[in-house]
C-alpha cells in the first residue's frame, strides 16, 4: 500500500508480453485484468497510429465501458451493482475526422445535427468556487480532441496507479457526453484518510454531562419546551453520548469500529477523499504539469462532481439522507421548525453546515428585534394624535405660507398641506427611536457573542477543535498556466533549480487595473445617484406645472416612490454587473490559491455592492436638505437645477420609504425570485442543449444517477448567500433609527430564504465537494465591523436627520412653558419675497387670493429686518453643538455597553470547555491503556521465551535473547 503512494513519471501500462510485473504495476492493473475485453474501435487507439489502417484484433477495451442497459444500476453504483460511485468526471465525445467521413454515408441528418449540436455546446462556461467545474473558468486552450483524449487516458491511468477504480459510460441517453465513474476502494480510503488526518469516531464512547449553571439550565429548559420544533432526524441516536474521535491511522485501526466498512466512511467523506486524489494526480507528459483544475480549464473534462445519495420523489425512492433533508428541511411545510444542522453537515460538509447554522442563529435573533421594532412602531401610531408639532402643522388656523419648492413653476403653499407627511413621520421619528437604536446596538453585540458560542459548540460536536490550516492549499489552474507561460519566456540558461513564480511586478498591471476599475465603478454609482436626484428635481417641477389635477394632488409621494423604485432597479442591475466585474478583476490578479482568490473576490464584491446599495440611503440621510442654500440664494447644479429640500417634517420619511422599497424589492426580486427562477431556467437550457427534452417522462425517470445530476446546476459556493445576508444585516443595523420595521421584514425574508436555499441545495444544484471549516471566516469580521459602524451611523441619524435634538433643545431652552407648543414656528425662518433673484419668483403667485410679502422656510436664520439678514442664527449654532455632543455621548456610551456585554459573556460555553478537557483526558487514558497492553504483550512474550529457553540451551544461548526482549521493552 505504501509503495503505491509513490508518484512515477512513466505511468503508462507495461509492454505487452511482459511476464513478470512489479507489485505496484500488478496492483494498478488489477481492475483491468478482471474485465472482459472486446476489440478496440479505431477512435480509441493511441494518437500515433495510422487511422487509415484496420484495427488489430488483439487490442481491447474493458467491456464495462460499453453501455449495457440490462446490467446498469440506476443508483450510484458501478455496473456490477457493488462498487459505489464516489465521483464523476464528464467529457465531450467527438470522433476523429475520418470516422465522421466514413459514417456520414450511413448516418441520417438528425444524427449529424445532434452530433454537431453536442460538439458546439460541450464547452459550457465554468465558474470559480468550491466545485472544481467552477474552479477552472478562464485560460482555456483550444486543444485538439485527440490531444484531449490522450490527456484523459494518461490522467485516468495515473488515477489507477493511485489505486482508484474507473468505469466509463459513453452510451448514456445524453448525446455527446461521456462519463467516468470513480470508485475509491477501502485501501485508498484508509491511506488518504491518514494522509488528510481525518478525525474518525473510535470505539470509545462517553457520556456528555450537561452544565449545572443557570445559563445551561435555561438553555436545557428552552430545548425541552421547543422539542416539537426540532426536526425528526437521528431519532435512534442517544443525545447524551459522544464517540471519542481521533485522526485515522492504519496502524491503529483496532481503535475504530470497522465492523461495517461500507458506512465507516460516509459518502461526503469518500467524495472529498477522491477529490483530494484528483487534485494531487498530474498529467506529466504534456508541456507542463496538469491537474484536474487545468484539465477542466482546457475542456479535457467538462465537469467533475460527486453524486447525490439518491432520488427525492417517486415510488422507488429508497430512504437516504437527501430525501430526509428534503422532507425535514427543504419543504415549506416545516418552515416553523429548526434546521437539521447535523444532517446538513453530514451531507454537504462543514462549510455549508456553518453557513446554515449562522443563518439560523441570525434569524432566531431577529425575533426579539422584530418584536421591539413593532412595539416602537405601534408606540408611534398610538401617540400620533398627541404629538404637538404635527398637530400644529395640521391646524388650519395657523395659516402659515411657505416659500416655493422650486423656481418659477412652483407657487407658494400652505403648511397645512404637509399634515399627512408630518403625521406619518412621527411613526418613525419619536422618542422611542432613540431607545430602539441603543437596543439594536446591544442586539448586534449579543448576536455576535451568541454566534461565537454556537460556533464553539458546533466545533466540539463536529470534532473540529484541532482542525487547522496545515493542509496543503493547491495552486489554481490559472496560476499554473501563467507560471508555465513565464517559464517558457525565460532564458533557457537560467538554473533549473530556481523555482518560477509570479511576483508583484508580474501582477502590477492587474493591480492597477483593479484600482482604476474599482474607482470607476464607484464613480458610476455616484453618477447614477446624482442622475436620480436630477430626476426628482425635474419631475417635481413638471408635476407642478401639469394641468392634470390628479398629477398635482400628491406630488411629494409620487416623486419619492418613483425615485425609490428607480434606485431599486438600478441597484439590482448593478449588483449583477459588479459581481461579474469583481470576478474578472480577481481573475486578472491570478491569485495563487483558492483561499486567496476567495478573499480577494469577497473584498471587491463587498465594497462594490455595499456602495451600490447604501449610496442612495446615505444621500437621503446626511446630504439631502443640507446643501440647499436659502430663498434668494439657492444652490444650483448642472445649470438651473436647484438642489432638493426636505419636507418640513424632515428627510426621515423619505429615508424610510427608500429603505422599505430597497429591502422589500431586493429580498423579493433578487434574493427569492432569482433564486427560484434562474436555476430552473439554467436546468431547462442544459436539457435543451443535451437534446433530452424529447425524452418521455418515463425515460427521464430511469436515467441513471449521474445522468440526472449532470443536468443540475454546478455548485457556485456559499459566498453569494453570505453576501445577501451581510447587505441585509447592514440595512437592519445601520439605519434602524429611521426604519424600526426593518428587523421584521428581514425576519420574514429569512424564514423564506432558508427554505429556498435548502430547496436549491437539495434539488437544483449538484452536490458540493465537502469542505472543512471551523468558522465563517472573513464574514465574521465584516459583521463585527458593520455592528461598530452602525452605532456611529445611528447616532448621526438621530442627531442630524431626525428632529429629536431640535425638539429637545426647544423644550428645555426656548419654550416658555417647557412644552412643545410653538416648536413649528420656532423652526421656520422669514423671507421677504422682494429678495428673490431675478427670474426665480413664482409665475402664478395669485391663486392664494392675496399678495404674499413674507413666506416661511425651514431653517435657523435671522429675519430680513435684522441687522444681519438671512445669516445663521444663534439657535442654529446651539442646536449644532448639542447634536455633536449627542453623537459623542451616544457613541461612547453604547460602545462601552457593547464592550461590557462582550466581556461579560465568555466565548466558550462552560460545559463545552469541561467536555473538551474531559475528551483530552479520555484520549490520554485510551493511549495509556493501549501502551500498557503492548507492554503486557511484550512481557508475556518474554515470560514464554524464558520458560522455553532450557530446552533450547544446546541450540542457542538464552542471554542474547533476553537482552533483545529487554531492549524491546525499553523502546516501548
Amino acid at each position: 500500500m505504501e509503495r503505491r503512494d509513490e508518484h512515477q513519471d512513466d505511468l503508462g501500462p507495461p509492454p505487452s508480453g511482459q511476464q513478470a510485473e512489479s507489485p505496484q504495476q500488478e496492483e494498478a492493473t488489477t481492475m483491468k485484468r478482471s474485465d472482459k475485453y472486446l476489440p478496440v474501435p479505431a477512435e480509441e487507439k493511441k494518437l500515433d497510429e495510422d487511422f487509415s489502417s484496420k484495427p488489430r484484433i488483439n487490442e481491447s477495451i474493458p467491456m464495462k465501458t460499453l453501455y449495457n442497459e440490462d446490467h446498469q444500476q440506476l443508483g450510484p453504483f458501478f455496473s456490477d451493482g457493488q462498487r459505489r460511485v464516489d465521483f464523476v468526471l464528464t467529457y465531450s465525445i467527438q470522433k476523429p475526422n475520418y470516422v465522421r467521413r466514413r459514417s456520414s454515408k450511413s448516418s441520417d441528418t438528425n444524427f449529424l445535427q445532434r452530433l454537431w449540436c453536442s460538439m458546439r455546446n460541450s464547452r459550457a462556461p465554468l465558474q470559480q468556487k468550491e466545485d472544481p467545474e467552477i474552479a477552472a473558468q478562464e485560460q482555456r486552450a483550444d486543444y485538439h480532441e485527440d490531444d484531449k483524449r490522450f490527456r484523459r487516458e494518461e490522467f485516468e491511468e495515473n488515477l489507477r496507479e493511485m489505486g482508484l477504480e474507473l468505469e466509463k459510460d459513453e452510451g448514456s441517453k445524453i448525446p455527446g457526453v461521456g462519463f467516468v465513474k470513480v470508485h475509491a476502494p477501502w485501501g485508498v480510503l484508509c491511506r488518504e484518510a491518514e494522509f488528510m488526518k481525518l478525525k474518525m469516531p473510535t470505539k470509545k464512547v462517553y457520556e456528555v454531562k450537561q452544565g449545572s449553571n443557570l445559563v445551561e439550565q435555561i438553555r436545557l429548559f428552552i430545548h425541552k419546551v421547543t422539542d416539537p420544533l426540532h426536526p425528526k432526524v437521528n431519532a435512534n441516536r442517544p443525545q447524551n453520548v459522544k464517540s471519542l474521535s481521533h485522526p485515522f491511522s492504519r496502524e491503529k485501526q483496532h481503535l475504530f469500529d470497522l465492523s461495517d466498512r461500507d458506512s465507516f466512511f460516509d459518502s461526503k467523506t469518500r467524495s472529498s477523499i477522491v477529490y483530494e486524489v484528483l487534485k494531487r494526480t498530474r498529467c506529466t507528459k504534456a508541456k507542463y504539469s496538469m491537474g484536474i483544475t487545468s484539465l477542466l480549464a482546457n475542456s479535457v473534462y467538462t465537469s467533475a462532481f460527486p453524486l447525490h445519495d439518491g432520488d427525492i420523489e417517486g415510488v422507488n425512492a429508497e430512504p437516504n439522507d437527501r430525501k430526509l433533508l428534503y422532507e425535514q428541511w427543504a419543504s415549506y411545510s416545516v418552515f416553523y421548525k429548526y434546521q437539521p444542522i447535523g444532517l446538513i453537515r453530514k451531507y454537504f460538509g462543514e462549510k455549508v453546515g456553518l453557513y446554515f447554522a449562522w443563518l439560523g442563529v441570525y434569524t432566531q435573533m431577529l425575533i426579539p428585534a422584530a418584536i421591539i421594532g413593532v412595539i416602537v412602531f405601534l408606540y408611534g401610531c398610538a401617540t400620533v394624535d398627541d404629538n404637538i408639532p404635527s398637530m400644529e402643522i395640521c391646524d388650519p388656523r395657523n395659516n402659515i405660507t411657505m416659500c416655493p419648492l422650486c423656481d418659477r413653476a412652483c407657487s407658494y403653499w400652505k403648511l397645512v398641506t404637509a399634515c399627512g407627511t408630518a403625521r406619518a413621520s412621527h411613526l418613525f421619528d419619536n422618542p422611542a427611536t432613540v431607545f430602539f437604536s441603543i437596543f439594536m446596538a446591544l442586539w448586534a453585540v449579543l448576536f455576535m457573542e451568541h454566534w461565537k458560542r454556537r460556533q464553539m459548540r458546533l466545533n466540539y460536536v463536529w470534532d473540529l477543535m484541532g482542525f487547522g490550516e496545515e493542509e496543503e492549499d493547491h495552486n489554481r489552474a490559472e496560476y499554473e498556466f501563467r507560471v508555465m507561460q513565464k517559464a517558457m519566456k525565460q532564458d533557457q540558461s537560467l538554473p533549473k533549480e530556481e523555482k518560477v513564480k509570479l511576483t508583484c511586478t508580474d501582477r502590477l498591471p492587474a493591480y492597477l487595473t483593479s484600482v482604476v476599475m474599482m474607482g470607476f465603478m464607484i464613480s458610476v454609482t455616484f453618477a447614477i445617484v446624482f442622475g436620480v436626484i436630477l430626476y426628482r428635481i425635474s419631475i417635481k417641477a413638471a408635476l407642478h406645472i401639469s394641468t392634470y389635477p390628479a398629477a398635482r394632488s400628491n406630488i411629494r409621494a409620487t416623486v419619492k416612490t418613483t425615485a425609490a423604485i428607480i434606485n431599486l432597479i438600478v441597484i439590482i442591475i448593478l449588483d449583477e454587473i459588479y459581481a461579474a466585474i469583481a470576478r474578472w478583476l480577481t481573475i486578472l490578479e491570478v491569485p495563487k490559491t483558492d483561499k486567496s482568490f476567495e478573499e480577494r473576490l469577497i473584498f471587491k464584491t463587498f465594497i462594490l455592492k455595499f456602495v451600490n446599495a447604501f449610496t442612495p440611503i446615505v444621500y437621503l440621510a446626511f446630504f439631502r436638505g443640507r446643501l440647499v442654500g436659502r430663498p434668494g440664494n439657492y444652490l444650483y447644479v448642472v445649470g438651473s437645477y436647484r438642489m432638493e429640500e426636505c419636507a418640513h417634517a424632515g428627510c426621515l420619511m423619505e429615508l424610510c420609504i427608500q429603505l422599505c422599497i430597497t429591502m422589500l424589492g431586493k429580498q423579493l426580486i433578487q434574493n427569492n425570485l432569482f433564486e427560484i427562477g434562474i436555476p430552473k431556467l439554467k436546468k431547462l437550457l442544459r436539457k435543451r442543449k443535451s437534446e433530452v427534452t424529447s425524452l418521455q417522462e418515463e425515460e427521464v425517470k430511469i436515467l441513471k444517477r449521474y445522468e440526472k445530476d449532470h443536468f443540475l446546476g454546478p455548485f457556485a459556493g456559499i459566498n453569494p448567500e453570505y453576501m445577501e445576508m451581510i447587505i441585509q444585516f447592514g440595512m437592519v443595523t445601520l439605519f434602524v433609527a429611521s426604519f424600526p420595521l426593518a428587523p421584521l421584514f428581514a425576519l420574514l425574508n429569512n424564514i423564506i430564504e432558508i427554505r429556498l436555499d435548502a430547496k436549491k441545495f437539495v434539488m437544483e444544484l449538484r452536490r458540493p465537494i465537502a469542505a472543512k471549516a471551523k468558522d465563517i471566516g472573513i464574514w465574521y469580521n465584516l459583521l463585527r465591523g458593520l455592528s461598530k459602524v452602525a452605532v456611529i451611523v445611528n447616532a448621526f441619524v438621530i442627531a442630524f436627520t431626525s428632529d429629536f435634538i431640535p425638539r429637545l433643545v426647544y423644550q428645555y431652552a426656548y419654550s416658555p412653558d417647557s412644552t412643545m407648543h410653538g416648536f413649528v414656528n420656532h423652526t421656520l425662518s422669514y423671507f421677504n419675497v422682494s429678495d428673490f433673484q431675478k427670474g426665480t419668483a413664482p409665475l402664478e403667485p395669485m391663486h392664494l387670493h392675496y399678495k404674499v410679502q413674507i413666506c416661511r422656510y425651514k431653517d435657523y436664520r435671522e429675519p430680513p429686518w435684522s441687522s444681519t439678514p438671512y445669516d445663521l442664527s444663534k439657535e442654529f449654532w446651539a442646536i449644532l453643538a448639542v447634536r455633536l455632543a449627542f453623537v459623542i455621548v451616544f457613541q461612547n456610551v453604547v460602545m462601552l455597553m457593547s464592550d461590557f456585554v462582550d466581556w461579560l459573556i465568555p466565548d466558550i460555553p462552560k460545559d463545552i470547555s469541561l467536555q473538551i478537557h474531559k475528551e483530552k483526558i479520555l484520549m490520554v487514558e485510551l493511549f495509556m491503556k493501549e501502551e500498557q497492553g503492548k507492554r503486557l504483550a511484550v512481557q508475556d512474550n518474554h515470560n514464554q521465551e524464558t520458560c522455553t529457553s532450557p530446552s533450547s540451551d544446546d541450540q542457542s544461548p538464552s542471554r542474547p535473547r533476553s537482552h533483545s526482549v529487554i531492549h524491546s521493552k525499553a523502546s516501548w
